[in-house]
Formats: structure tokens, sequence, C-alpha cells
């Protein structure tokens, strides 16, 4: 059976004449009966509703609109479990989840899930596998905007192509994540900005606004900084993914000794410190290239010689990284 608080929706909008609203509902009850894989059921609706003639819904089965792809789903391949998180951010998402999966809960006290995050931190420390581990916990697809389909170069197009993505998401319950946030969400206040960009920021934040609860939208940046200030308050979740911390990069080689099986020598605690700097996807880098030249060297494979041979090739990596201008050239 269907939600009562969206049946009430429904004819309270049908009463009013409110079309947007109906809209929403409409969107928000197809998604719900997709949930409970009544697909046959999810399209019914969305058909009637562009068979007579309202605003065109995009139906659930192709992830693409018009002929550019502007989302791609991506299978999560991290779960909350494989991640080392700050506790305070742990704590956060861990709250988020269980708001979801409770959500009717919630609203039979008049309250809706949060389900807006903004990650920043510099790159390789884990907003990518955060938004990819959400989708896992939550059991729904992850839903990836891809750019490239996105930035128009015609006046409005872009605009146009970001209202198409939202349209898109609002018909499946999903996790839509913008990585680079900041392609699309900066600081309209900055002069040497031209106005095309500032207007596709406020189509952005009104579509961000009438989201549904049952989108988990997760954006990411590297520079928040140069994020509008209007975006930060459209957040309910705002983390700091930081470079992580030597207890962490060992904490991570803890993992990685249960996972391969393989007995490290170094010990974890000496590699952290041998690592110290590195983000975490230099660090798991780091991991594959030992895994690599292990399997490479079996049966006769001496994982103490081949850790002391990576460390090598990486300590030569990080001179030519120390080395690099700063300046353009």
């Amino acid at each position: 059976m269907a939600r009562a608080d969206l049946i009430i929706n429904l004819v309270r909008a049908g009463a009013r004449g409110d079309l947007a609203q109906f809209q929403r509902t409409v969107e928000a009850l197809a998604a719900d009966e997709r949930a409970k894989n009544h697909s046959i059921l999810a399209d019914r609706i969305i058909a009637q509703v562009q068979d007579n003639g309202k605003p065109k819904l995009a139906a659930q089965s192709p992830i693409r609109v018009t002929s550019n792809h502007v989302i791609t789903e991506v299978a999560p391949r991290r779960r909350l479990s494989d991640l080392i998180l700050t506790p305070q951010a742990e704590k956060t998402i861990c709250e988020l989840v269980e708001e979801q999966h409770r959500a009717d809960l919630l609203r039979s006290y008049n309250l809706e899930p949060r389900h807006r995050v903004l990650l920043a931190g510099p790159p390789g420390n884990g907003k990518t596998s955060l938004a990819e581990a959400l989708a896992d916990a939550l059991h729904i697809p992850l839903l990836v905007v891809r750019y490239e389909g996105v930035i128009g170069s015609y006046l409005g197009e872009t605009a146009q192509r970001i209202a198409q993505v939202f349209e898109l998401a609002r018909t499946r319950q999903c996790v839509l994540f913008f990585d680079e946030f900041d392609v699309v969400g900066k600081e309209r206040g900055d002069i040497h900005e031209t106005g095309e960009i500032k207007r596709v920021v406020s189509s952005l934040l009104l579509q961000v606004d009438a989201l549904p609860s049952y989108v988990v939208v997760v954006t990411a940046s590297n520079h928040p900084e140069l994020l509008d200030r209007a975006v930060w308050r459209r957040f309910q979740v705002r983390l700091e993914l930081p470079a992580p911390r030597q207890s962490q990069i060992e904490e991570w080689f803890r993992r990685f000794q249960a996972r391969t099986g393989l007995s490290l020598a170094p010990t974890p605690r000496r590699l952290a410190q041998h690592l110290r700097g590195l983000s975490f996807a230099e660090v798991e880098d780091f991991g594959t290239d030992v895994l690599r030249r292990v399997a490479l060297r079996q049966p006769e494979a001496e994982v103490g010689k081949i850790i002391a041979q990576t460390l090598e090739q990486w300590r030569v990596r990080f001179t030519l990284r120390r080395e690099r201008p700063t300046s353009r050239q």
C-alpha cells in the first residue's frame, strides 16, 4: 500500500490545483513503489503523468537524458566498515543512515530524514568512497553526475541540464553524487565569474531545495573556499575529510594485513611512519603495488624484501613531488 502521507499530499495538491506539488508527489509515489520492487506500477504512475500532458518525467530504466550522458549509475565498491573515518564523521554518517532507514517513523512525527551532505577536504581522502559506502549502507543506487554531459557552451544550457539531472534523480531512491562540486557551486560574488555561472548556481540552489528526502545528495569539494555561501546553508550535514593521521595509516595497514594474510615487515606502525603525509588513496596505491610484486614473484615471494623495494621506489616519488615546480611555466 502507498504511504499515507503521499496520498494525503496528492489529494491536497489536486484540491489546490498545485501542479508543482502534484508532480513532486507523483515522483515520490513512483520512487516509493520502486523501492518495494513494484517497478511496473512505478512506470505506470510516471506514464499516467506523461499521458495527461503534465511536465515530462524521466522513466526509471534509462539513466541518461537526451543524447548527453549526464548521469552514470555506479556499483558501490566500498562499505562503511572499509573506511577509516574520524569519530565525528563516522557518528554523523551512521545517524544519517539510521534516519533514512527509519524515515517512516520520523514522518509520523512530521519530520524528514536529513539527505543533503557536503564533504570537503584534500583529494584522495575518501570523499568519493564515502558516497559509495553511503549508497551501499542504504541499499540504493549511486548516481554520479558527469560534468562533461552537464556543462554546456550555450547560454542557459548548463542550468537546463542540471534541472534534467534533478528531474531524473527524483524518480527513484538514490544517492546523487556531485564530485568537484565547486565546478557548479562557485561563489556568485566572484567578480571574475560570468553572469552565466551565477544563473547556474541560482538554479542549482532551487533544485537542491526542492529535492525530496528520499534522494540523498552528496557533494564533494577539494576547494570548499570557492563555494557560494548560500550553498553551504543548503546542506544539513557538512563534514571535513582531512588527510590521514599516522595512527590512521597504521590502522589501514593492520586491516590490509588481515585482509590479505600477508605478514608485513616492517610492521604497520613502521610503515605508517615511513608513509606519513600520504593521502588514503596513495596509501592504497602503495598496498596495491606490494600485492602486484607478491603475485608476480610467487611462490618464492619475500614480502619483507618486496616492501623494502617498494618503499625505495616511493621515496623517489616523494622527491619528485617535492621538486615539482609550484608555478606554471
